[in-house]
């Protein structure tokens, strides 16, 4: 080969590695990415795709994002929009919790892919973020898209308000909106983004005909809103909720959250919308808002955008509580009678104090395979649920097991070692194993693929779910006897517990 042909050659394989490395450019701008860990991989990170939501244009609907002039590189995080930052909460370390600066000026995505070049029609994932509504980012450490999008896909992380200043349901917002609603504006971030999503992401090689949407816990419940909603009609194709189906009901109505709105104004001595308006949003920091069921964004819990579902739980959800597998003989009838009523002896007849980690688990199994059966009478497409049981190394691993949120590790590959996280190659042949169905699932809608155990559908008339994690492979919903229970006490409950 000659000295020319051998350049020539060399150029042409450094071009295949290459990640995108021109200005992208979008409907707002020129934006020019960063290298990630893998020179395959380009990084967009902090890209605004609204407004900021400050001054009158709080608590509104988001709106378009400004343009620019020449090249935005994209090179840092946005901030999370205002909340606490609690840095940690165990069993959550650093990597789960936001670790940045938040503003009211927060309505940013982050966008990973291994394309070279526009047009390439790769999946789309985008990722909405857990943390009760009420904290959370697109930024967390364990969020990083990376390694998905090195797997082929274009991984986004976006955005969306929180508590009171995402969610605050109020008379005289309701009466200046065009709709006459008020509340979930952190929803109505999530459509902007998926609408700039829509329009932009063939730039970075994305298929705006193939996109995916996520979310864990909190985020899994926006999924279902989404799902539900008129206003996200043909944003996306496929949906994944990670902790996140049940029997639980989704959202209040719009006059029970007006009602707590005008407590939340008066608690802090702003009794009218124009004096809530000037308050500084550090003041307006709260828990207990979500999304609220205002018929016109989600007017009800129903299947409008009827897409393939994938979605499970954690084995040991509710591990970070604290009487979680503690209590007492006493104390665990004691809770059975405020849960069930006139069902709790047969409950205590299948489940001892003993027992009560286990009934937890059936308990949330059940109330999954319920929800997917309910789904099932009206949806046309698949739905695929899962049971996560692997408990990860590090701080307190036999208190917490499988906890809420254990699972996003190894759904995004993100086992980065610390002396703290010993992670071992048990740990990273799971990762591989889960991450390459959730690939799968954002492919094609389907998590199955050439050598992975085989993941059925869900079917109603089996009562089975598929274990990821410890093992991978079907198992029971529960026994017999106590999906019967479960079926009965969960849809029928007491009065008192519903």
């Amino acid at each position: 080969m000659t000295s020319r042909a051998l350049v020539l050659y060399l150029a042409s394989c450094l071009a295949a590695a290459a990640a995108l490395t021109n200005p992208v450019r979008t409907t707002t701008g020129l934006l020019l990415g960063v290298p990630g860990r893998d020179a395959k991989v380009t990084a967009f990170k902090g890209i605004p795709f609204a407004s900021p939501p400050v001054g009158d244009l709080r608590w509104r609907a988001p709106r378009p994002p400004k343009s620019w002039e020449g090249v935005r590189k994209s090179a840092d995080f946005g901030p999370a929009c205002v909340q606490n930052v609690p840095g940690t909460r165990p069993p959550w370390t650093e990597e789960f919790m936001h670790q940045g600066a938040v503003s009211e000026d927060c309505l940013f995505l982050n966008l990973w892919t291994g394309a070279r070049k526009a047009g390439e029609k790769r999946p789309v994932l985008v990722f909405f973020h857990g943390g009760g509504f009420n904290e959370g980012s697109g930024s967390i450490a364990t969020y990083d898209g990376e390694q998905l999008a090195r797997q082929g896909l274009v991984m986004i992380t976006a955005n969306y308000r929180v508590g009171a200043l995402g969610f605050l349901a109020y008379p005289e917002l309701s009466t200046e909106s065009d709709h006459k609603v008020s509340g979930n504006y952190g929803i109505l971030d999530m459509i902007a983004a998926l609408r700039w999503i829509q329009q932009n992401v063939e730039g970075f090689g994305g298929d705006p005909n193939r996109v995916t949407i996520a979310g864990q816990s909190a985020g899994a419940m926006a999924v279902h809103v989404l799902m539900a909603s008129p206003l996200a009609t043909g944003l996306f194709h496929r949906a994944i909720a990670q902790s996140g189906s049940g029997t639980g009901r989704l959202s209040r109505t719009l006059r029970d959250a007006e009602q707590a709105g005008v407590k939340f104004a008066e608690s802090r001595g702003t009794p009218t919308l124009a004096e809530l308006r000037a308050k500084e949003a550090k003041d307006l920091i709260a828990s207990g808002f979500g999304p609220v069921m205002d018929g016109w964004l989600f007017p009800s819990s129903g299947i409008v955008n009827d897409v393939p579902v994938l979605t499970g739980l954690n084995a040991d959800e509710g591990s970070a509580g604290p009487t979680y597998g503690k209590l007492d003989a006493a104390q665990f009838a004691n809770q059975a009678q405020q849960r069930y009523g006139g069902k709790a002896q047969a409950f205590l007849a299948l489940y001892l104090a003993a027992d009560q980690i286990e009934a937890a688990r059936d308990q949330g199994r059940v109330s999954m395979y319920l929800w997917a059966v309910n789904r099932d009478k009206s949806s046309k497409t698949k739905t695929f649920t899962y049971y996560f049981t692997h408990a990860m190394p590090g701080p307190a691993r036999e208190k917490f097991g499988a906890f809420h949120t254990g699972e996003i590790p190894y759904v995004f590959m993100n086992l980065v070692d610390k002396p703290d996280r010993p992670w071992t190659d048990e740990d990273r042949r799971i990762a591989r194993t889960i991450s390459a169905y959730w690939v799968n699932f954002v492919t094609r809608g389907d998590p199955n693929g050439r050598g992975l155990p085989a993941w059925p559908p869900f079917d109603p008339r089996q009562s089975v779910t598929m274990e990821i994690g410890d093992h991978f492979g079907p198992i029971p919903t529960a026994p017999a006897t106590k999906l019967e229970f479960f079926r009965d006490a969960l849809l029928n409950p007491p009065p008192a517990a519903r």
